[in-house]
């Protein structure tokens, strides 16, 4: 593709993410004015504050936190699927969302358990231990993730290792929820289906802050992951230390998923979809191109999602899984279905 419509798709994308971020300001349960919104924005007074508070604590933090975490699921999808050179590796694909999950199980059910007090009944002192414990969770799957690979050779073996690593998670998680009250499996289950909403007040600028320190990262293995799509042996052969690459991209991939998991509950299927969806409009493999690209469509593709998870008429909010599944399942049947015919 050429240079002049890489940029026209690049900018694109851009306008998406701009038209998609008004539309999560402006559509809801609430009916409220674009001019409204846009004096509350600017900080002129308005007589509604329900209004007020609708648009600064709910839509915004929202849909600000919708662009941040489909960004990093993206870019993670993108350099898990290099890394492995599997087109159906995900974020989770090294069960660092299954530690998190964990993390979140044994604080959550535990506490009532043995606290005899449910973290959803102590507010934002609940929601922030749940996020505590969900980063925890994570780094710790992470760093043992990080250990394997500087034992095993094989990328094939990793991913192994990772699934189940991913296994053991969820099978501590069910023992915890067969011993467990029901309201604590309750607010478990509810994280379990992520949720874009969860992040709001002093959180949303941690999170934000910290996505945008995390991301830039990915932008210098931009050389190292371009080398690993042309085999171990042509990336060693050029120079490439195999081991120290790959434990690069993949603790920047897990660090992403660590703390977009932690904020916002295991959302599925962006990072898995968009990469090959840019793929398949840039029509190239080149990181250069497809690495921004990632990351601005599923900034792009989760406003959609949350879009269309608060329509108007759903009272509340859907899942915002039941959504990205509902966008990211076809795309996964398409790429299996793209593979066989070419082999065949």
């Amino acid at each position: 593709m050429s240079r002049s419509k890489t940029v026209i798709l690049m900018i694109v994308l851009a306008v998406t993410i701009i038209l998609f971020f008004i539309l999560n300001l402006l559509l809801g349960s609430v009916e409220i004015p674009m001019s409204d919104i846009l004096g509350i924005l600017i900080g002129q007074d308005n007589d509604n504050t329900i209004w007020t508070n609708i648009v600064l604590k709910s839509r915004l933090p929202q849909a600000a936190t919708a662009a941040m975490a489909g960004a990093g699921l993206a870019v993670s999808g993108l350099l898990m699927q290099t890394v492995f050179r599997n087109p159906l590796a995900g974020p989770s694909v090294l069960g660092i969302s299954s530690g998190a999950s964990l993390g979140v199980a044994c604080v959550v059910l535990v506490s009532g358990s043995v606290g005899g007090m449910a973290l959803s009944k102590l507010g934002v002192i609940g929601e922030v231990t749940i996020t505590l414990s969900a980063v925890v969770g994570s780094l710790l799957i992470m760093a043992l993730i990080a250990f394997v690979a500087q034992k095993v050779r094989g990328n094939v073996t990793l991913l192994i290792m990772g699934v189940m690593i991913g296994y053991i998670a969820n099978a501590i998680i069910g023992v915890l929820k067969f011993f467990s009250a029901e309201e604590d499996i309750r607010t478990y289950v509810i994280w379990g289906l992520g949720s874009f909403s969860r992040v709001s007040g002093g959180q949303t600028t941690v999170f934000i802050v910290l996505m945008c320190l995390l991301l830039p990262t990915a932008f210098f293995l931009i050389k190292t992951l371009n080398l690993l799509l042309l085999g171990d042996s042509y990336a060693r052969n050029l120079g490439l230390n195999i081991k120290r690459a790959r434990l690069l991209v993949i603790s920047c991939s897990g660090v992403l998923v660590a703390v977009v998991t932690a904020y916002c509950g295991p959302v599925v299927f962006l990072g898995l979809a968009v990469p090959h969806i840019c793929r398949g409009l840039f029509h190239t493999s080149n990181h250069a191109t497809i690495l921004p690209a990632s990351l601005l469509g599923g900034a792009s593709l989760a406003l959609l999602c949350n879009l269309i998870a608060r329509m108007p008429g759903f009272e509340g909010a859907l899942p915002v899984n039941s959504v990205t599944a509902l966008v990211g399942a076809p795309v996964v049947m398409w790429v299996l279905f793209d593979k066989r015919k070419n082999e065949v």
